[in-house]
């Protein structure tokens, strides 16, 4: 009887033990479950961290490569128009990596993409470097062919410049000249003889004397000579108003008051003209104007006073 009631009273107490044991294990359980949590947690959000980190990483290369780009378009100025398609791959490839950085994304994916973008703008640069070189060339190219130009047009001026005074020297060579060139006022004796003099009454003639020069480019032959002799009062001493007293000078006509034709051949030649006074002439005193021309050309001046 008393081994049965220890038996009995031995079995609850096996039966507690066992329920504490398990509390133990389930309790430790927890424990461990708990601190697994808490380290999953830790490392968690060390891995969301570094991704955030990461992330402000590519961003940030992301931004300094577009304003690297961008100085870069600006540097080059009007150049980089030539570029376009490029710059906008450059700027979709951009945008696409900013979407992707803001939503959900793959830090090895982004970077891939950043890094085909890094080189996508190297090579933009090198294009544009290329441009600028070849830029510089054509403008090198440009301005000598400018500069060659204007050579060939200062030739060309300074030629036709040669020419006119070519021209000028050879229209000038084409005139004859004349030097001792004299007029004088005679008076004519009974006898014939003739003497210079001064005075308005004894003047019956005026000589008019001077040396054609030599000159081997004028065409040798026939010379028509002109003498107009003026007057205090600048009109001309002529033998009659008509037009037979007259000659062509430089498109006008003008009177003279002596012709004479000359045979040049185009060696120095003395010549001697005389002026004869219309025994009605009364003369002015003061100073006369001699010019001698062969046609267009006044080839001598001189003068004479009566008083």
């Amino acid at each position: 009887m008393e081994n049965s009631n220890l038996s009995n009273s031995a079995a609850p107490k096996n039966s507690n033990l066992w329920m504490y044991i398990l509390l133990i294990v389930l309790a430790l359980g927890i424990i461990g479950l708990s601190i697994w949590l808490i380290s999953v947690k830790r490392n968690m959000s060390e891995l969301l961290t570094e991704k955030e980190m990461q992330r402000i990483e590519l961003v940030s290369e992301l931004d300094s490569l577009m304003l690297e780009h961008a100085q870069i378009k600006e540097l080059y100025g009007d150049l980089s128009d030539s570029l376009v398609a490029v710059d906008s791959i450059i700027q979709a490839n951009a945008a696409e990596i900013k979407q992707l950085l803001n939503y959900k994304w793959d830090y090895f994916k982004v970077k891939k993409k950043l890094d085909r973008l890094q080189v996508i703008s190297q090579g933009y640069v090198r294009k544009m470097d290329s441009i600028v070189v070849v830029n510089e060339a054509l403008t090198e190219e440009n301005l000598q062919i400018k500069e060659e130009i204007q050579q060939e047009k200062r030739k060309n001026r300074d030629l036709e410049q040669d020419k006119e005074e070519l021209v000028t020297i050879v229209e000038e060579a084409a005139i004859l000249s004349t030097y001792n060139l004299s007029s004088v006022p005679v008076h004519v004796r009974g006898s014939g003889k003739e003497s210079e003099t001064d005075k308005t009454k004894r003047t019956d003639r005026v000589k008019i004397c001077f040396t054609l020069g030599k000159n081997s480019i004028l065409e040798p032959g026939i010379r028509t000579i002109y003498v107009r002799i003026a007057q205090p009062d600048e009109e001309i001493l002529v033998k009659g108003r008509g037009e037979e007293y007259t000659f062509m000078h430089q498109g006008e006509l003008i009177q003279y008051s002596i012709m004479e034709e000359v045979d040049y051949q185009n060696v120095a030649q003395e010549v001697c003209m005389y002026w004869n006074r219309r025994p009605s002439l009364e003369l002015q005193e003061g100073t006369y104007n001699v010019d001698v021309f062969d046609g267009d050309n006044l080839i001598g001046e001189t003068t004479f006073t009566l008083r």
